[in-house]
Formats: C-alpha cells, sequence, structure tokens
C-alpha cells in the first residue's frame, strides 16, 4: 500500500498552496498511489471540508482513497472513504459508528505494544508506524524507530497492514519492505522538485516502490 500525506506548507503558500494541493492529489491517483491521508491539522473545519471534498474529487474514477487525519465528523461531511486517526483521536469503534461499517480506517502506532493493542482492539485496516528517519514533519531530535522495531511492529499487528513512514525514499522503502511492512507513506517523498511536472514526478516515485515491494523479500 501506498500512502501519500498532505502538507501544503511544503508546496507554496496561501490560496496557491490548496490549489497545488488538488493538483497533486489529482497526479497521485493518476499514478496509482492508493491512499491520499489529508493532513492539513491547522485548516479550520470549514477550510477543511472544502479541501477535502476536491481532493475527493481530483481523485475521483480511479482506485485512490482520501481519508481525513483525525477528523472523522470532517470526513463523513466532505464524503471522503475514511479517516487515520492519530494516538489520542478518538477510538475505531468510535469512528465507525459516525462513517459507518464500510469506511477506510488507519492508526498511527509507535511501538510494537501499540500496534497489539490496537489490533486486538480491533476496527481498524492499516496501521502507520514511524518515524523510521529524521524527517522535516518532525521536530530536530525527534526519535527515530530501528528496523528491528519495525519488524516487531509488524508482527503484533496480527496481519494488519503495517506501513513505515519518516524520511521514506525508494530505497528506504525497499528496506521497510525486507522488514515486513507492507507499504509506506510519505510526505516530501512525492513533492515534486521545481519546474518538474507533479504528474511525472510522482509516476516515477510510485513506480519504484511498487518495484521495491515487488522485490524484496521479507527478512525474519
Amino acid at each position: 500500500m501506498i500512502c501519500m500525506v498532505t502538507d501544503r506548507r511544503r508546496l507554496s503558500f496561501g490560496d496557491a498552496a490548496i490549489d497545488r494541493l488538488v493538483d497533486l492529489v489529482g497526479a497521485a491517483a493518476r499514478a496509482g498511489v492508493d491512499l491520499v491521508q489529508v493532513r492539513e491539522r491547522d485548516l479550520a473545519a470549514r477550510d477543511l471540508i472544502a479541501l477535502v471534498r476536491r481532493c475527493v474529487a481530483a481523485a475521483a474514477g480511479t482506485r485512490t482513497r482520501v481519508v481525513v487525519n483525525d477528523r472523522a465528523d470532517v470526513a463523513v461531511a466532505a464524503g471522503a472513504a475514511g479517516v487515520h486517526l492519530r494516538s489520542d483521536s478518538i477510538g475505531a469503534a468510535a469512528a465507525r459508528s459516525l462513517l459507518g461499517g464500510g469506511a477506510l480506517v488507519g492508526r498511527s502506532v509507535h511501538d510494537p505494544e501499540e500496534a497489539a493493542a490496537v489490533a486486538a482492539a480491533g476496527g481498524v485496516d492499516y496501521l502507520i508506524f514511524g518515524a523510521l528517519h529524521q524527517t522535516p514533519s518532525k521536530d530536530a531530535g525527534h526519535p527515530v524507530a530501528s528496523r528491528d522495531a519495525l519488524r516487531a511492529t509488524c508482527r503484533a499487528a496480527m496481519g494488519i497492514p503495517v506501513l513505515g513512514i519518516g524520511g521514506m525514499t525508494v530505497e528506504r522503502a525497499a528496506d521497510a519492505a525486507r522488514a515486513g511492512a507492507s507499504g509506506i507513506a510519505g510526505i516530501g517523498l512525492f513533492v515534486p522538485p521545481a519546474g518538474e511536472s507533479a504528474d511525472k514526478h510522482v509516476q516515477v516515485i510510485v513506480a519504484g516502490l511498487r518495484r521495491a515491494f515487488d522485490t524484496c523479500e521479507t527478512v525474519s
């Protein structure tokens, strides 16, 4: 599973950032990204709903599903496919009571014990574990998780897919695959360099990630 997490501030500022973000979501959908997590935590609910609706429209007709970070209420209002829960969010059961049984529910975890507890409680479709490497989305000095911790988390998840996150690259994705991850999530990985089209950049990244997971064998 490939998940693009959004951060409009990596793209531009002001109103232009929203437009570029929606364009990037469309490019990700056309490239075959499985999941887009809209993570714009500073937006007011009204503005977030409007953005998520645009993202859902940008992904329409593709396999890509759009989920909202933390805000199950926004996901419902905007017609998103589901919600991605933080460790301090409402529980998966409460989220499903708002979203309906067919919704996609993910959860962030930070160690094998948390993964085991979340898996035992039920109701989640996937987990995101990290950060595996230093990343601009975390403060300098934020602790990073080891490959062994990722492997242990994948085992503790009781069959629930685990995605690695944090400073991901195509090369690092291969390492996550060898540790047992079912995919990766990333922010900066999908942001196109200046002067390069979003479609071209994301297509190259997605193709590289697919190869990484198709050709790597899990190391027990």
